[in-house]
């Protein structure tokens, strides 16, 4: 009879790891097809409802086709003046290039600049080129060479899009290696298993895969879209979610069997005992990327689904693969460490058994210290810049756009190649353009004649209305010009009848700079509520939610002060991209609440037999060594993304994994322990755990 028990207790097990193996083979391969589906087009994440974004379609009744342009600028070899026959080579140049595949409509002449000392001219392209477009520019940039005693750069939105594309060639196995290899090093190091780690990197491929396959699906049938960024971010979430969630559930299974359980009842006491902490602290996590939903910004809506779609698959391969795993391995799990009668009970290591000691004797001195040194790191957040990244700055390392931008911004207005546009009622031209050329900052106004370019002449009439290119005196990326968008926005809009609007490249900046301060003001706070109700419905509590979400919260303004110092001073940003500190928040705090769920649960746990005060140092014991594990993974999988050469993801990257070792060996190790210490049972008001 016993044989006849023992049997289905097996297969269950089984049938879970052949049914993931199975999925594994066939869904795993989308980890790496994501870049099929996914789209680097700027334009495409803009705000919806910014008038720049009502521009873009305003402005297409202008051109036959829709077109990428590319600016050829040529300066001489001896930093002399170009002479015409270098003129009319360039020219020439240009004019060779029609027919060319991947070029459309007219090609400009070659213009001189004030300094007599560059050359400028416009290629347009084909907006749906792809992997074509570095040949196509290679092609371009060979026929260029052509002038002798010249050197041509290429700068322009087509040069930028090319090198923005090289910066996420192979970013799925690029970032996919390089985090697993850091995740499984220190899983090695931490845990001294040689099966332990290889399972729990399996469990977080497998739950990527499928993620990606989701994603993959959805984002063919555009339901979503997906950008380099939103894909990087995608690998490391999951990964570094699902080793979290993993490494909650092999400690918990571990000090089960160090007590004598079989492993079969030893995994159902883990289960019970982690699954509340870890679908909670998932729905953290995913309900704060889904508040994403409400923002303008096509990008951050992104984001949203596809995190959450990630977060959702990582429980599910831990709640599911990880524990069919775990029992069919059983002890061998753990070789040759094998679990130990004295972890049982939550023994925990010698170091945090002091740290608790510790606290337990000077809570008050403790928590003191550690909210003084957090508020004066979080002195420094508001000195953090979040206007936006500068072109020269978008790449870390030197990219062949940016440097091109800069040789034309030395001859050239700033603003050359991106004008401001501007469309209007047809019978408001002279207005349009007088007004315009009296705001301070715009270099040139010209109104857009035939074949929807820029020339003299009558304006082209589409539908009553016309376009007017606006050349702005600064870089088109700079704050000067952000401004001066704004004072010429603020003119045109007071010519009655006009119904102008101003949009480009400039534009675009501004708006999405605009709109993410009105998306921080209003998901921060939502976020917040989330994690709030959340953490009252896990610990039936108040007061304990109120200090935790409290405690992240402060730990973010730190980490934002410590970011803006380095930026500066060590990394060399003279900003950030207008998003960063949204994404800094969502995933910060989300995560971050995530130990403090790990901990307090446990604390929960414990106190109903110790009372509230005992209790939070024994969860403190039982569970630092588990946390400060998945913090140090989930930091070192997101910084992984550095190696990604933006300054978005680097941005991203230090923030979220300093962010993660402060708030795990800071916030979690003392600043909560010693609070809930010092103030007792009333911690967990309306709650009564103990009769202290």
């Amino acid at each position: 009879m016993s044989r006849t028990l023992r049997g289905p207790r097996w297969l269950v097990p089984l049938v879970l790891l052949f049914v993931w193996l199975a999925v594994g083979g066939t869904l795993g391969p989308y980890a790496g097809r994501l870049g099929e589906v996914s789209t680097n087009d700027q334009a495409a994440f803009l705000p919806r409802s910014a008038e720049s974004t009502r521009v873009i379609d305003a402005q297409r009744a202008f051109q036959e086709d829709e077109t990428l342009p590319v600016i050829v600028v040529w300066t001489a070899d001896d930093e002399g003046a170009l002479d015409s026959a270098q003129r009319g080579a360039a020219t020439r140049a240009l004019a060779a290039l029609k027919g060319t595949p991947g070029v459309v409509g007219q090609v400009s002449p070659a213009i001189p600049s004030s300094d007599r000392k560059a050359l400028e001219g416009v290629v347009q392209l084909r907006p749906d080129l792809g992997d074509d477009l570095a040949p196509t520019l290679d092609r371009i940039s060979a026929r260029a060479d052509a002038v002798g005693g010249a050197t041509a750069v290429l700068a322009g939105p087509a040069a930028s899009q090319a090198d923005l594309s090289d910066a996420f060639a192979g970013i799925d196995g690029l970032l996919l290696g390089v985090a697993l290899i850091t995740v499984l090093v220190i899983l090695l190091l931490v845990y001294r298993s040689v099966l332990l780690p290889f399972v729990i990197i399996l469990g977080a491929v497998f739950a990527l895969g499928v993620a990606c396959a989701v994603v993959y699906v959805l984002a063919d049938h555009d339901i979503v879209r997906v950008d380099g960024q939103v894909q990087g971010i995608l690998s490391i979430l999951v990964i570094g979610a699902a080793t979290d969630y993993a490494l909650l559930l092999t400690a918990r299974y571990r000090e089960e069997l160090a007590a004598g359980e079989n492993r079969f009842t030893a995994m159902r006491a883990a289960l019970r005992r982690s699954t509340g902490a870890v679908v909670a602290s998932a729905a953290t996590v995913a309900l704060g990327l889904l508040a994403l939903l409400l923002s303008d910004l096509t990008n951050n809506r992104a984001l949203g689904p596809v995190g959450a779609i990630g977060i959702v698959c990582a429980v599910l391969t831990t709640l599911t693969f990880l524990p069919a795993a775990l029992v069919l391995l059983g002890n061998a799990a753990y070789w040759p460490a094998r679990p130990k009668p004295a972890e049982a009970a939550g023994g925990g290591h010698g170091v945090w058994r002091r740290i608790a000691g510790t606290v337990g004797r000077s809570p008050r001195r403790i928590w003191a210290v550690a909210l003084i040194g957090l508020l004066a790191c979080a002195a420094f957040a508001p000195t953090l810049n979040s206007k936006g990244v500068p072109l020269d700055e978008i790449f870390v390392n030197d990219a062949p756009s940016v440097t091109a931008q800069a040789t034309l911004a030395e001859h050239f207005p700033g603003g050359s190649g991106n004008p401001a546009v501007v469309i209007a009622n047809a019978d408001r031209e002279t207005r349009i353009v007088e007004r315009a050329e009296a705001v301070p900052g715009v270099a040139d106004v010209t109104p857009v004649t035939g074949q929807g370019r820029p020339g003299s002449g009558q304006a082209r009439v589409v539908d009553g209305r016309i376009r007017v290119d606006v050349t702005l005196k600064d870089a088109a990326d700079s704050d000067a010009a952000k401004a001066t968008v704004a004072r010429l926005r603020t003119a045109l809009h007071g010519i009655d009848g006009a119904d102008a609007l101003v949009g480009g490249y400039t534009a675009q900046q501004y708006d999405t700079q605009r709109t993410a301060e009105h998306d921080r003001a209003l998901i921060v706070p939502v976020v917040l509520a989330i994690i709030l109700v959340i953490l009252v419905g896990l610990l039936r509590s108040v007061l304990m939610p109120v200090i935790l979400v409290a405690t992240v919260a402060l730990n973010f303004a730190a980490t934002l002060g410590i970011s803006s110092l380095v930026f500066r001073h060590v990394f060399g940003f003279s900003g950030t991209d207008a998003s960063v500190p949204l994404y800094g928040f969502v995933f910060l705090v989300a995560l971050g609440v995530d130990y403090n769920i790990f901990l307090m649960s446990r604390a929960r746990e414990e106190s109903l037999e110790h009372g509230a005060r005992e209790g939070i140092l024994k969860a403190l014991v039982a569970t630092g060594g588990v946390i400060t594990s998945a913090g140090v993974v989930l930091a070192a999988t997101f910084a992984a993304l550095g190696v990604i050469p933006l300054a978005f993801l680097v941005q991203i990257a230090f923030i979220v994994a300093f962010g993660v070792l402060l708030d795990t060996l800071v916030v979690r190790s003392l600043l909560v322990p010693a609070l809930v210490r010092d103030i007792g049972p009333k911690s967990w008001w309306p709650s009564r755990l103990s009769k202290e």
